[in-house]
């Protein structure tokens, strides 16, 4: 069973913030509170992590829409290929905060995800993502966990978060109830800006 613990958003203990960095670099995953729903996330750089949470969603690695959390957008060339200046001011307005970001991909991009043609990328505007983010040194790559209840899409209680995936990952991060409505997802990987999900972030920031 994953081990639990409990983590203020308002002022996150370093030294529980600490373990939870360690547990992702021994390639351990973690389920995480973000500023929308609850993560499911690993140290980007671990492959075998990486296909852990592949083979718990069901998916292909190489087929996997992952999201990256970024503690910021200093090290974004590291994935993202460059992009204009309009794009990039929009990012600065939007994050941190609620928004997935699909850009071009860089060739720059750890093995696994070479031939992705686009990335998602977040920085949520919650102080546990960004400190584990910042500690670890490098991205989480990231999955929302869904709920089968589709009245209430995604699980947002950390105990019965526990209860349902304690068996599956390393440790469960209690930082409070989560949201139930997921990330606005906006592409910028094409010519013009497209909508591919409205969720918690407002649109009227564009």
């Amino acid at each position: 069973m994953a081990e639990f613990i409990k983590i203020y958003e308002e002022n996150p203990n370093p030294k529980e913030i600490k373990k939870v960095v360690e547990v992702l670099q021994r390639g351990g995953l973690i389920i995480y509170p973000t500023d929308t729903v609850y993560g499911l996330g690993c140290d980007i750089t671990n492959t075998k992590a990486l296909e852990r949470i592949a083979r718990i969603k069901g998916v292909k690695l190489d087929k996997a829409k992952f999201s990256f959390i970024c503690y910021d957008l200093s090290n974004l060339s590291d994935y993202v290929k460059q992009i204009d200046t309009s794009t990039f001011k929009v990012l600065k307005r939007a994050l941190p905060g609620p928004y997935t970001f699909i850009l071009p991909g860089a060739k720059t991009l750890p093995s696994v995800f070479k031939k992705k043609k686009t990335v998602g990328i977040r920085v949520p505007d919650n102080k546990i993502a960004l400190e584990i983010v910042k500690q670890l040194g490098n991205p989480i790559v990231s999955t929302s966990i869904r709920d089968e209840d589709w009245v209430i899409e995604y699980t947002t209680d950390p105990e019965l978060i526990l209860e349902k995936w304690g068996s599956l990952v390393d440790l469960v991060i209690d930082g409070g109830y989560g949201d139930n409505t997921a990330s606005t997802i906006i592409d910028f990987s094409g010519p013009d800006a497209e909508i591919v999900r409205e969720g918690k972030g407002s649109l009227e920031i564009f």
